[in-house]
């Protein structure tokens, strides 16, 4: 091999192995970047155990898009009558639509029975599945459902646990908002993930039910105040974020039902996400080409902070897997070419191949032929 020709293949094959690691490297970035945002993960959560294939539905809605309580369980009433449709029943004993649903109820001033006091933003959570998609790190204490008897639990964070009694140690302890008493039912931990945190900001987190915050915020709340929770109040039914795991019975099937169902009626209003494919490379690859309608809000809602980190990775891994996707380009030029040069080097040898192919096999004869009995050659001469 000529120096040059040889100076140039050690050259290709050094480029072609850099963008294969580089092509690696991206790959397993991008997966931790992604499985990071566990909450996306709820369907896998859910599914782990089963055979069936799930997808996770969030949809998200401005305050004043007039999506309730009411609106949560019109949602998955249509889901269980699509699935009915297609032959999927419910197995007794298993929630067939899991389903949770949200809203930031406000910022408010909360104390317990020393002497710390601290802000904090308060989420209302309805659904038995709320802290399933999360996917909290529980510190202390449990979490709490709708169809507990209690509903007067509150899971807070670290800092806030920390700002009141200078522990996480507190499940049972006591908390007062506008003077309505609730108890700590269970410390998470911060958010930890880099994204989380700027999309959280430093504000201490509260989850509290919606008929805790019907007593905090409700007409009779605002008229004095009440610490009997067993007092009359006005409901709090505000939703601006509902989320399930459903059945996928056929390819995309979840995702279609919920947006055939709110997509008209809450236009300009509503955002739904399917959170099971926001993170394919294919997904993010398209999405290129409207990179920043993953940054920039237009239609007036206000995410909560675990979309907007998740948000924030759709972007992160548009860069990173368009970046694979052109590393991938050089080994796959190079193996195009190759087959080109293999081809137009058969067919200049092809005559020569065919001719060293008849002198093998006329060679391979003889020698068999040479190797014969005597009264073996001659039968098969005779028979020639």
């Amino acid at each position: 091999m000529r120096p040059l020709k040889k100076k140039l293949t050690i050259a290709a094959a050094a480029v072609n192995a850099a963008a294969i690691i580089g092509a690696v490297v991206l790959t397993a970035l991008g997966s931790s970047a992604a499985k990071a945002q566990s909450y996306n993960y709820a369907a896998d959560r859910w599914s782990s155990s089963e055979k069936s294939e799930y997808s996770q539905i969030s949809c998200f809605f401005s305050p004043d898009a007039g999506f309730s309580t009411n609106s949560a369980g019109g949602v998955k009433n249509t889901l269980l009558s699509a699935l009915k449709t297609v032959s999927v029943e419910p197995v007794e004993g298993v929630d067939l639509v899991p389903d949770a649903y949200s809203a930031v109820a406000g910022t408010a001033t909360v104390s317990g029975d020393a002497s710390g006091r601290s802000e904090a933003e308060l989420t209302a959570v309805g659904g038995d599945y709320f802290f399933m998609f999360r996917d909290f790190r529980l510190l202390s204490g449990s979490f709490f459902g709708e169809n507990d008897l209690m509903q007067t639990g509150a899971v807070i964070d670290r800092q806030l646990a920390w700002n009141l009694y200078g522990s996480d140690e507190v499940a049972g302890m006591n908390i007062y908002i506008n003077n309505v008493k609730l108890f700590i039912s269970g410390v998470v931990d911060t958010p930890s993930t880099k994204p989380e945190k700027q999309s959280a900001d430093k504000t201490p987190k509260a989850y509290i039910s919606y008929y805790a915050a019907g007593l905090i915020f409700g007409s009779a709340s605002e008229q004095g105040g009440v610490s009997d929770t067993d007092t009359a109040v006005s409901e709090f039914r505000k939703v601006t974020c509902y989320e399930c795991v459903v059945p996928e019975p056929v390819e995309n099937f979840g995702y279609s039902t919920v947006k055939e169902h709110l997509a008209t009626e809450y236009k300009g209003k509503i955002s739904i996400v399917n959170n099971t494919e926001r993170f394919t490379p294919k997904k993010r690859v398209k999405a290129l080409k409207k990179l920043g309608d993953s940054v920039v809000a237009k239609d007036g809602i206000v995410y909560p902070f675990w979309e907007n980190a998740s948000r924030m990775v759709e972007v992160k891994l548009s860069l990173i897997y368009g970046a694979r996707r052109l590393l991938l380009i050089i080994p796959l030029i190079t193996a195009l070419c190759l087959i080109v040069m293999g081809y137009r080097l058969f067919q200049r040898k092809k005559e020569g191949l065919k001719k060293a192919a008849a002198d093998g096999i006329e060679a391979k004869w003889r020698s068999l032929k040479s190797h014969m009995p005597k009264k073996a050659e001659q039968t098969t001469e005779k028979e020639s």
